[in-house]
């Protein structure tokens, strides 16, 4: 497979932020570069509709119907996973954290 071509630009930066990255990116084990693409090709995905207004939002107990397992969010039904796998707390609120189709995966907050 074919390496893709690389653009090189200069990039100017606060020098805390430089040192903030650089810190980062010796903790991930990256160099600084290696560690700036990494972020940027996170963020640039497109994703779909779910992932760009559903992902991070909060979401309460009593929304999580468990006889059905569909939630209603923003105006349509999904089912709905759980992280860790467990009964819904009808008192807590929820935060979406992953969507894959019609599924969304919730994490007590």
């Amino acid at each position: 497979m074919a390496k893709e071509k690389q653009k090189r630009f200069l990039l100017r930066m606060d020098e805390s932020l430089f040192e903030k990255l650089s810190q980062a990116a010796t903790a991930d084990g990256r160099s600084i570069n290696a560690y700036i693409v990494n972020i940027l090709s996170k963020t640039a995905a497109p994703g779909n509709w779910e992932t760009r207004q559903l992902v991070g939002r909060t979401v309460p107990g009593t929304a999580l119907d468990a006889k059905t397992g569909l939630v209603l969010v923003a105006g349509i039904y999904y089912r709905y996973l759980l992280e860790p796998r467990e009964a819904p707390d009808a008192n807590a609120d929820y935060t979406i954290i992953e969507s894959n189709g019609n599924i969304l995966t919730f994490k007590k907050i």
